[in-house]
């Protein structure tokens, strides 16, 4: 019994740290626009450093993201099937 103990002692915190792995391409507009708020939130600020990386940009201009995510969410909604960065092309504002 006390091996049981110890076991499921040094056991338990490498559980507890699961991870998940998300495609994040993979991301359908149905689910994006689902999101809980937080959630949206977090989403939202990860696609635009993700795009802001690739497009080479190292400064954040908040009032684009704000501008970006409308946009992205309005696309989304005539949209639902298609993958959101699929969008992002149509939807975010250039320089």
């Amino acid at each position: 019994m006390r091996k049981l103990i110890i076991a499921l002692i040094v056991l338990a915190p490498v559980a507890a740290s699961a991870q998940l792995t998300v495609r994040m391409s993979d991301i359908r507009c149905e689910q994006y626009l689902a999101m809980s708020a937080n959630q949206s939130r977090d989403f939202s600020s990860w696609l635009s450093g993700w795009y802001n990386y690739k497009a080479g940009r190292t400064k954040i201009d908040l009032v684009a993201h704000e501008k970006n995510i409308l946009s992205i969410k309005n696309w989304c909604k005539y949209h639902p099937k298609d993958t959101v960065m699929s969008g992002l092309d149509n939807a975010i504002v250039k320089d």
